[in-house]
């Protein structure tokens, strides 16, 4: 099956507010494994901001790397290997096993982010590969309005 007809069968949540939050940083996808990119958005979150599974799940991981808080949650039913999302800085709420179901919280934004100012850096893996996580989000279709009334 194909990425994107699996990620419409997903009940999908921006993993803060409502509302949708201010978009810091663009995921800019790597040339190659090792080159300069950016692996995930980067969300305007205050410190403390709860952070919601954006679909049901299972916690894979939480806890420290590198000195920073990291919650995985790996979304089933997705292909082989399963997608994985990560939000990083933050202090994990429930630990690895825990089953989630969509909009459940998952943790909250700790201090430590790379951005200039408070946020969330939320990451998509399928396997080793990064992808962008705004493809997890339903979008509203697009309409076309009348120039005039």
């Amino acid at each position: 099956m194909h990425t994107t007809t699996l990620l419409l069968a997903l009940a999908l949540w921006w993993p803060l507010g409502p509302p949708a939050p201010e978009i810091l940083r663009p995921w800019q996808p790597p040339a190659g494994p090792y080159a300069a990119g950016h692996r995930g958005i980067d969300l305007a979150a205050p410190e403390g901001a709860t952070v919601h599974a954006p679909a049901a799940g299972t916690v894979t991981f939480a806890g420290p790397v590198g000195g920073r808080g990291v919650l995985t949650l790996t979304l089933p039913g997705t292909g082989a290997p399963p997608l994985r999302t990560t939000f990083t800085p933050v202090t994990p709420l429930v630990p690895a096993g825990t089953r989630v179901r969509a909009g459940d919280p998952l943790a909250r934004v700790a201090p430590g982010a790379h951005c200039p100012r408070a946020c969330l850096h939320w990451g998509l893996l399928r396997g080793d590969l990064y992808l962008d996580p705004l493809t997890l989000l339903r979008r509203t279709p697009s309409r076309l309005l009348p120039l005039t009334r």
